[in-house]
């Protein structure tokens, strides 16, 4: 499915730095670079509005636009965004010329489909994303929107690599020579915690079993003590009328 080029308008900057910068945003302006193909960058502005527009439909950088500058046009993909820390807002715009063969590298979001179908899911297993998008080179006017994969038939604790991903044509990922893991049903948390807490009651069962033996060894030892303390205090009494006739002498 080819791609609709997005007409971008835009002005040339004729000069770089800090402070034609700030004057192009004050005229509601964004500056911006447009490099690569082997020519010289060139400087330009794009109109705030316009620019906001494109950002907020979404997927702003996986999309081909055509700048045109006084009539030239380019095909251009944005390569990076910088906006204002507090405001949130685009501040600077890089253009990456798209060249002679059209081939450009962009990440391509995953969609994960057939959630129903899974087992795993079914016995309270989580999806794990390992990649929420992968990058591929294909041609500028056939970037896919998203690549679809099915997670029919998985078992918790299996993975689903990239060789089970339908690419189409003239697509290929950047990553080569490994089957890669984009995603993998892990077990449920819940039974994760209700485990620790099996295992916690288990550790502690012997703890309270010797605290309960150590209970009448230690009254054993306290009994025995206070039987001795009373012996001693019945002899002093018994001691105290025979040393009255000594005290009347």
């Amino acid at each position: 499915m080819a791609t609709e080029l997005i007409e971008l308008k835009a002005s040339a900057r004729p000069r770089a730095g800090k402070g034609a910068a700030r004057k192009a945003r004050r005229e509601n302006q964004v500056p911006a670079v447009v490099y690569g193909d082997n020519q010289a960058p060139d400087t330009i502005t794009v109109d705030y509005n316009e620019l906001w527009k494109q950002i907020l439909k979404g997927q702003f950088l996986s999309t081909v636009f055509e700048v045109n500058v006084g009539g030239t046009k380019t095909k251009v993909i944005p390569r990076d965004v910088q906006v204002d820390p507090v405001k949130d807002t685009p501040i600077h715009v890089d253009f990456l010329r798209i060249g002679k063969d059209g081939i450009i590298r962009v990440a391509v979001p995953m969609r994960f489909v057939n959630e129903a179908l899974s087992p795993g899911l079914k016995r309270g297993g989580v999806l794990n994303i390992v990649r929420h998008d992968v990058e591929v080179f294909c041609p500028y006017d056939q970037i896919p929107k998203y690549f679809e994969a099915t997670l029919e038939g998985l078992e918790i604790g299996r993975s689903l690599h990239i060789s089970s991903v339908k690419l189409p044509d003239g697509v290929k990922t950047v990553i080569q020579g490994r089957d890669f893991t984009v995603a993998t049903i892990a077990g449920a948390v819940k039974d994760e915690e209700a485990n620790a807490a099996v295992a916690a009651e288990g550790a502690a069962a012997p703890a309270a079993g010797d605290a309960k033996a150590a209970a009448p060894a230690a009254g054993g030892k306290a009994a025995a003590p206070a039987a001795g303390a009373k012996a001693p205090a019945a002899g002093a009494k018994a001691a105290a009328p025979a040393a009255k006739p000594a005290a009347k002498k």
